[in-house]
């Protein structure tokens, strides 16, 4: 998968946004082509919106609807391996941020793939992690780190 874009604000120290998703973008993280999502849209099964003279989703309705298919089992064939490496990264969305006093569970939805990781409030506070929130989950052994993409 390509680089996506992350939502940035110049005054927020390059941290996200409540973002929303192009539909090719939001067709990268769902594993489909962009027929498929503008299809689902033209359905009503996801919502979408004009942003100028683009049609955008909702990050948290993305995340809302990438869960929904995994939930049900509906992916798209990824295809063969080509390539591995013993590091592993999920590019997802943020579905679920549940914090109390110290920690903070947070929940991503990467294709079929629901990646949980534990973490300190704070970091959680600090990455501005909510719903619909682009991420990457990085996984070695038992720790799930959680990283925003570069612009």
């Amino acid at each position: 998968m390509r680089t996506l874009r992350a939502p940035f604000t110049a005054d927020a120290g390059r941290l996200p946004v409540v973002p929303s998703y192009r539909i090719r973008e939001a067709a990268e993280l769902l594993g489909v082509s962009d027929d498929t999502v503008r299809r689902w849209v033209d359905a009503g099964r996801l919502s979408s919106h004009s942003e100028g003279s683009r049609q955008v989703v909702d990050g948290a309705a993305l995340a809302t609807f990438a869960q929904e298919l995994a939930d049900a089992g509906e992916r798209a064939d990824p295809g063969p391996v080509v390539a591995q490496s013993a590091r592993n990264r999920f590019v997802g969305l943020v579905t679920k941020v549940v914090r109390d006093t110290v920690m903070a569970k947070v929940e991503i939805q990467s294709g079929p793939h629901r990646v949980v990781s534990l973490m300190s409030r704070e970091a959680a506070d600090d990455l501005r992690l909510r719903p619909g929130v682009l991420a990457i989950a990085s996984v070695k052994s038992t720790n799930v780190v959680l990283e925003l993409p570069a612009r």
